[in-house]
């Protein structure tokens, strides 16, 4: 007779976490097409927040990036909106990424792999191996905040539209899968259950 272990968490299935995670994101790049950022603005703050919802309705928790990301959303989309000035919510990205940086190396100055306690559930890694991942990590959000503020200071509303769509998810993608030779260095072998 095995003991119990305590009962997971729902999780969402896959194709409905990146329909809560990227649908916002897509209706801002649409909206903003037909009626102009500070409607999409509008827009994605509402899709932003029923996002957090479900995922709080299916799961009963939410997690700790989208939730920020969230807040943010709606401080700075709220300001946009309000005061009818687009330069809030093109901060916004660079204010989610610096913070999430400032987290992730901030808790390595402390000793503390925060990125560890996002990702736990996903990756098993060992001590060395979550300090090497929270740093580059952290570096690549402060390199997303650099590029953002490059490219909307740069660029027309409409491009910086379609690199924070099209460029930023792509360019993650990148740097996440270019972290796989690490994570298989020093993931950790799950103990048996036969023991």
């Amino acid at each position: 007779m095995t003991a119990e272990t305590p009962a997971e968490p729902p999780q969402v299935k896959p194709v409905l976490k990146l329909v809560l995670e990227m649908g916002p994101l897509a209706l801002f790049f649409l909206i903003n097409q037909k009626r102009g950022i500070i409607d999409a603005t509008a827009v994605f703050m509402a899709a932003v927040a029923v996002s957090l919802v479900v995922t709080w309705v299916l799961t009963r928790r939410l997690p700790i990036m989208p939730m920020v990301s969230g807040a943010v959303v709606l401080v700075f989309g709220g300001l946009t909106v309000w005061l009818q000035d687009d330069l809030f919510i093109k901060l916004k990205p660079t204010i989610v990424n610096t913070m999430f940086g400032i987290v992730l190396l901030g808790g390595l100055a402390f000793g503390k792999s925060l990125l560890a306690l996002v990702l736990d559930s996903v990756f098993s890694l060992d001590a060395e191996g979550w300090k090497k991942l929270t740093f580059r990590w952290g570096l690549f959000f402060f390199f997303l905040a650099g590029l953002n503020e490059v490219v909307w200071r740069t660029q027309s509303t409409d491009f910086w539209i379609n690199f924070k769509v099209f460029g930023t998810m792509p360019i993650t993608l990148i740097f996440a899968f270019a972290q796989t030779p690490l994570i298989l260095r020093h993931t950790v072998e799950a103990p048996s259950e036969a023991e």
